[in-house]
């Protein structure tokens, strides 16, 4: 029997070798064939919401797929991620992720997934910073100053929430640990409750989403103390940063993409491109500032990966030291 040429063989190798590679970039370059589900755990209109729509306009419109937006409010967002969770690993059904999945990893004791293993990370978009809002009638108008008034005046003053556990919730308790204050908590079913009674002079102090907060700050309606971002926000320049009164304090929701876990890479990555391109946009960027104080993110899905890790340790130690229950 006569041998292979030695080049000859060479090139039957390589071919083999690429076999398993051809299937990988044809899905990817066929995806997607169908429109896909990008499935917000929130009500629509909140920040959540908005991104998601502006990200899968974006991506409707670089794809040549409809990308539609499902809203599976409930359980702090559980009810979205189990329903992704549970959804094929092909990329046509995503989950717009943010702050509150990696709270309730820890909030929740009986999740019926376990959201780090179970949905994998596709591209960060956003963050955007609380902001600390007292009623004007508390004699402070820094956050030293409040400080020592709380700590002149215990169990005096109250702080208002969206709800046990929500990322509202947690920034508060966040400070409360680092400031060495005792408030006495009052959730809400939602933040509009909260800022009425707010405003009302019925609970003292709140830590709520910066966007739809501007009007009552801008009116001194209500008193801004400090936002919980790493820098400040250009929306309101002149208040300061936590972090500038209590080093280390940062407090962003952040928003991004994920998908079940086991989609292939190559969609993955596909979808990762698209978004950082979107992200680079002169046009998306000027609609996603438009929501209000919102920082743009880009990167890896890794580096999304380290992000979702990170916070969900960070939080974690948070509601354990504050002993925070779920509902």
């Amino acid at each position: 029997m006569k041998l292979p040429h030695r080049r000859q063989f060479l090139h039957l190798a390589a071919g083999a070798a690429a076999l398993p590679f051809a299937p990988r970039v044809a899905r990817a370059q066929a995806y997607p064939s169908r429109p896909v589900h990008l499935i917000s755990g929130y009500p629509a209109g909140g920040p959540s919401d908005l991104i998601a729509r502006l990200i899968g306009q974006w991506l409707s419109e670089r794809l040549g797929q409809p990308f539609i937006i499902e809203n599976r409010s409930g359980a702090g967002g559980n009810i979205a991620t189990e329903v992704v969770v549970k959804s094929p690993p092909d990329g046509y059904t995503l989950l717009m992720v943010g702050t509150p999945n990696a709270i309730n990893a820890t909030l929740y004791e009986r999740l019926k997934f376990n959201f780090i293993r179970d949905i994998a990370p596709v591209a960060a978009v956003a963050q955007v910073p609380n902001v600390m809002l007292i009623n004007p009638s508390v004699p402070a108008k820094t956050v030293p100053e409040f400080i020592a008034y709380t700590k002149a005046n215990p169990d005096k003053l109250t702080m208002a929430s969206p709800g046990v556990g929500t990322p509202g919730h947690i920034c508060g308790e966040l400070f409360k640990l680092m400031a060495g204050l005792n408030m006495l908590h009052v959730p809400y079913r939602g933040a509009a409750p909260a800022v009425i009674d707010l405003i009302a002079g019925q609970v003292q102090v709140f830590f709520p989403n910066l966007p739809t907060m501007t009007q009552y700050i801008r009116t001194g309606t209500l008193r801004a103390l400090a936002v919980t971002s790493a820098t400040r926000a250009e929306v309101l320049p002149d208040v300061p940063t936590m972090g500038e009164f209590l080093a280390g304090y940062e407090a962003s929701a952040w928003y991004g993409i994920g998908t079940p876990k086991n989609t292939p890479a190559e969609i993955v990555n596909k979808l990762n491109v698209e978004i950082n391109m979107g992200l680079a946009d002169a046009k998306l960027r000027a609609r996603l500032s438009e929501v209000g104080g919102v920082t743009i993110l880009a990167g890896s899905p890794a580096d999304f990966g380290k992000l979702i890790a990170e916070d969900t340790e960070k939080w974690g130690k948070v509601i354990r030291a504050a002993n925070i229950k779920a509902e």
